[in-house]
C-alpha cells in the first residue's frame, strides 16, 4: 500500500465524521491540549481509530483529533503529536499533515514545548519561530514514492512572514512578551548535555525541542502557510547544573497556555 493510498484512506475516515473542509490545522504540543476547549467541536476522533495513524505515547499528548470551528473558521486540531523517539519514522510523524492537506487545510499552526537556549529567554516565554534547524539527521521527504515526495523541491521560506507579523502584533496588543528566533529539533528522548547546549548556541539556535520540524517540512512541501509557536519551559544553560524532567516540562507548558491561546485565537480571527 502506497503512502498516497494510506493518506486517502485516513482522509476518507475523518471526512465521514466531519464533512466540512477545515481551513486551519493546529498541532498542540506537550501540555498544550487545553486549547481544545476553545473549539466548537463537531467531531472528536481517537488517533487509534484513524487508519494508518500512529499512536501517541508521549507524556502530555492525549492522542485525539478535534474538528469544528473557532469563530467562523473551520479547524482541525491535533491534541498531541508523534515523535521519532517513540519509534516512528519521520514519514509517520508527518503523516497527519498530509491528511490535513487532503481535508482542505491551508494554514498550519504548530506549537511545542521547548528548552530556552537564548540567555534572554525565561521559562514561561513564547517564541514565534522564524526558522528551524533539522538536527534529527533525517528527513520526512525521503521516500520511494517520487509522486508523493518529488525530488528537487524548490526553496521556500519555511515560516510565513505575514503570519509571524500578525502573531507579533496580536501579542503586543495583549501585552504578551514574544520573541522571534530559531527552533532546533533533535531526536531525543534524552535532554541535552551541557556540551550539546554549547553546540546548539554556536549553530544559532534560540530554543531546542524534539518535534515540529518534520511536520513543517512536509507542510511546506505541500504549500501550506505555517506559523510556529514555542513555549519555553526551562532554561538550557551550559553553566547551570539543573535536572529537567518530562513532568516539569508539562507543568511549565501548561502555565503558558493562556498566552498561546490569546495569540492563536487572535491570528485565526485575522485570517
Amino acid at each position: 500500500m502506497t503512502l498516497i493510498h494510506e493518506v486517502n484512506t485516513a482522509t476518507s475516515f475523518v471526512r465521514e465524521r466531519y464533512p466540512q473542509s477545515p481551513r486551519v490545522g493546529i498541532v498542540l504540543g506537550s501540555g498544550l491540549g487545553r486549547f481544545a476547549y476553545e473549539i466548537d467541536s463537531e467531531a472528536v476522533v481517537d488517533y487509534c481509530d484513524i487508519p494508518h495513524f500512529a499512536r501517541s505515547t508521549a507524556i502530555g499528548h492525549a492522542g485525539k483529533l478535534v474538528c469544528g470551528r473557532i469563530g467562523q473558521v473551520n479547524v482541525c486540531v491535533m491534541i498531541g503529536r508523534f515523535h521519532c523517539y517513540e519509534g516512528y519514522s519521520l514519514a509517520q510523524v508527518a503523516f497527519p499533515i498530509r491528511m490535513m492537506h487532503e481535508l482542505g487545510v491551508e494554514v498550519l499552526i504548530v506549537s511545542n514545548a521547548c528548552g530556552g537556549l537564548n540567555p534572554n529567554y525565561a521559562a514561561g516565554d513564547i517564541m514565534v519561530v522564524a526558522e528551524q534547524l533539522n538536527l534529527m539527521f533525517r528527513n520526512p521527504l525521503i521516500s520511494d514514492s517520487s509522486e508523493c515526495c518529488p525530488r528537487g523541491l524548490p526553496f521556500r521560506p519555511t515560516y510565513d512572514v505575514e503570519l509571524i507579523t500578525t502573531a507579533q502584533e496580536v501579542a503586543r496588543q495583549r501585552g504578551i512578551l514574544i520573541h522571534k528566533g530559531v527552533y532546533a529539533a533533535v531526536a531525543g528522548p534524552n535532554y541535552e548535555t551541557r556540551a550539546e547546549i554549547r553546540m546548539l548556541r554556536q549553530l544559532g539556535a534560540d530554543v531546542v525541542g524534539m518535534s515540529t520540524v518534520p511536520e513543517v517540512i512536509v507542510a511546506r512541501q505541500l504549500g501550506l502557510r505555517v506559523l510556529g509557536l514555542s513555549a519555553v519551559t526551562n532554561k538550557c544553560s551550559a553553566d547551570l547544573r539543573v535536572e529537567t524532567s518530562g513532568d516539569h516540562v508539562i507543568v511549565a507548558a501548561e502555565s503558558t497556555q493562556p498566552k498561546l491561546r490569546d495569540i492563536v485565537l487572535g491570528v485565526i480571527n485575522r485570517l
